[in-house]
């Protein structure tokens, strides 16, 4: 039991430590002691509960989360981005914002970076700030032609996000998916596109979306997808894909003959490139970010709360 005279010493050098923003070796100085009891001081004035440290800010919460999903998943950073009360349309831009500020801020030393294709990763090109990378070469990871939506393929991604940083960067001449694995093999086996996706398997670093096949589906969107894809992808228990691979509720690959018509990298590949940020937004997508997470494919996460705290639960 603290004495009365304790109890006085402590709140008096709390108050000159946390208030008054003295060193604990300023405090230690004045009372004539080293500063190794006015650091025990302070911790049993914590103990004791008279010295409450809480953080009073809004971030907090999502910081919390950022911490139990590293924990929990095993993730190298996962940043939480609040789009509580945000129109959907806001929450991706919210979301691209934060992943283009923190793409901007891990190029030291990256030499060579990877994008995949879809909303969200327009989102982060829109978003990016204009500035001199012209070290920097951009690789599509994943094929991206076609007359629709074009805004959304890798090579018109690649080819914007070049421009805003000043870099180079490769086109991959080719769909995303073709008719047939005979086609598949016949066109990665020609020259510039065996070069790409060589370029693309030696990247420092990649930029994926994730999608989930059966709700808001940009390759169902863009028709590369019909109805009796999606029901033999459930069939054979698809939760997910990235860059157009498609993944199982554990995250292993499936072997369908759709992930055979795709012309990118594997998810194994993927997987082999030293830093993949995921950036993907809407509890819809749970079960696959889920599988993503499980498979190891992200060493980042760039999400929203709501998603978070599902995740956190789940």
């Amino acid at each position: 039991m603290l004495n009365w005279e304790d109890r006085r010493l402590m709140v008096k050098v709390a108050k000159l430590y946390y208030f008054d923003g003295w060193t604990q070796q300023q405090i230690a100085n004045k009372h004539n002691v080293s500063r190794p009891v006015i650091s025990k001081l302070l911790n049993t004035a914590k103990k004791e509960g008279i010295v409450e440290i809480y953080i009073k800010d809004e971030t907090s919460h999502t910081v919390d989360l950022e911490q139990q999903l590293e924990k929990k998943y095993g993730l190298n950073e996962v940043i939480v981005v609040s789009t509580a009360g945000f129109a959907p349309e806001m929450a991706k831009r919210q979301l691209g914002q934060t992943a283009a500020s923190y793409v901007s801020k891990s190029l030291t030393n990256i030499k060579s970076l990877g994008i995949s294709w879809g909303s969200t990763l327009l989102s982060l090109v829109e978003e990016y700030p204009y500035e001199r990378r012209s070290d920097i070469h951009i690789v599509p990871i994943v094929g991206g032609m076609g007359s629709d939506y074009v805004y959304l393929h890798s090579n018109q991604l690649s080819f914007n996000l070049a421009q805003k940083m000043n870099a180079s960067c490769s086109y991959l001449y080719a769909p995303a998916m073709v008719e047939s694995q005979d086609l598949r093999e016949r066109l990665v086996s020609s020259k510039d596109i065996a070069f790409v996706l060589e370029e693309g398997r030696n990247v420092d670093m990649a930029v994926v979306g994730l999608g989930n096949p059966y709700k808001s589906s940009t390759m169902e969107k863009i028709g590369y997808l019909d109805e009796q894809d999606l029901a033999s992808l459930r069939k054979a228990g698809v939760v997910g894909d990235i860059s157009s691979k498609f993944f199982d509720a554990v995250g292993e690959e499936v072997d369908h003959p759709l992930n055979n018509q795709v012309i990118g990298l594997t998810l194994d590949e993927i997987r082999k490139i030293p830093k993949v940020i995921g950036i993907v937004e809407g509890s819809y997508k749970l079960e696959s970010i889920e599988a993503a997470l499980q498979g190891g494919y992200l060493n980042v996460l760039i999400t929203d709360d709501r998603t978070a705290q599902e995740l956190v639960e789940d």
